[in-house]
């Protein structure tokens, strides 16, 4: 390693331009053929999942990347229903290309009346079938369902059933921590955030712009 080294502290500017660029070459015809072998195109199914921040906030992220593309998106927030986000405010700014459904009557420990949570996230669990297995949407989210699904408020057999029968090029995201197992087996595309550090920790209240 050393000796490599050294090597290419001899080299001119222009020797290493050349260098780097025959290097460059070689990983995009490599990069090329493994891409060539991908030639399936299909409706995924997404889960973001994890203890660190910024579950919903990648997944809204794709939902903007498809109304950007024309795409018509479907939102059903599980949980934060009783929240004014900035992502709302921008998807309402879309009226012909995203639904919106906020059907959570916030987090259990603040209703603290268990048969009102079950009852909404059965709900909210209807308006969100009704999307993923229509025709008019292309992608669909559904923002915290892990999380009624971790309290079995939801049976995940439902949720799974619903998701093998949605049209074959339908998005669907799931977001929310603590994921099930079944889940993260059928899903196709499985993303979990870890948290390394978070200002709550130190004090920080959620902030606009940041949380929400």
């Amino acid at each position: 390693m050393a000796e490599k080294s050294d090597k290419l502290k001899n080299l001119t500017e222009a020797e290493l331009n050349a260098r780097h660029a025959d290097k460059m070459r070689k990983k995009k015809v490599a990069r090329d053929k493994i891409i060539a072998t991908k030639t399936i195109e299909k409706g995924l199914t997404i889960v973001h999942t994890g203890k660190g921040k910024g579950k919903s906030t990648a997944a809204f992220g794709m939902a903007f990347r498809a109304i950007g593309n024309g795409l018509k998106v479907g939102v059903v927030q599980f949980v934060k229903g009783k929240w004014g986000t900035g992502e709302r405010k921008v998807l309402e700014a879309f009226p012909d290309q995203v639904t919106l459904a906020t059907m959570g009557e916030g987090f259990t420990w603040e209703t603290q009346d268990r048969q009102r949570d079950i009852e909404a996230a059965q709900q909210a669990w209807e308006k969100a079938r009704e999307m993923i297995l229509d025709d008019e949407h292309d992608m669909v989210l559904c923002d915290e369902l892990n999380i009624v699904l971790r309290y079995d408020y939801l049976d995940v057999a439902d949720i799974i059933e619903t998701l093998k029968n949605k049209p074959p090029m339908k998005h669907v995201i799931i977001t929310g921590r603590n994921a099930k197992e079944e889940l993260i087996e059928f899903a196709d595309l499985v993303t979990e955030m870890e948290m390394i550090k978070h200002p709550f920790r130190s004090g920080v209240k959620a902030q606009i712009g940041i949380e929400f």
